[in-house]
């Protein structure tokens, strides 16, 4: 029996019905689906810096309301960044 190519569990960026997380099982790093979950990330992260720098800009001078909102965003973006440190880990361990 030959090996065949390696197939591999990737955690993609994004959730699905009921906010559980979505997987992708491939044996193509470079095909169509992760190169989206590539982008994705990418945008995420960004985002994320972006929202971070806002906020710290925010802070000194911030309404109730939009503390709040910001600390919405901020648990969004939070959540984001951990479901891609939690990919790229599960994907270095593979």
């Amino acid at each position: 029996m030959g090996a065949g190519p390696r197939r591999t569990l990737r955690l993609l960026p994004w959730t699905g019905p009921e906010a559980k997380p979505c997987f992708l099982i491939t044996d193509d790093e470079g095909g169509r689906l992760s190169r989206l979950a590539d982008i994705t990330e990418a945008t995420q992260l960004d985002m994320g810096a972006r929202l971070l720098a806002h906020a710290e800009d925010l802070l000194p001078d911030a309404t109730e309301a939009q503390l709040r909102f910001l600390a919405e965003c901020l648990t969004e973006a939070l959540r984001d960044v951990l479901r891609v440190a939690e990919s790229r880990e599960l994907r270095t361990r593979g």
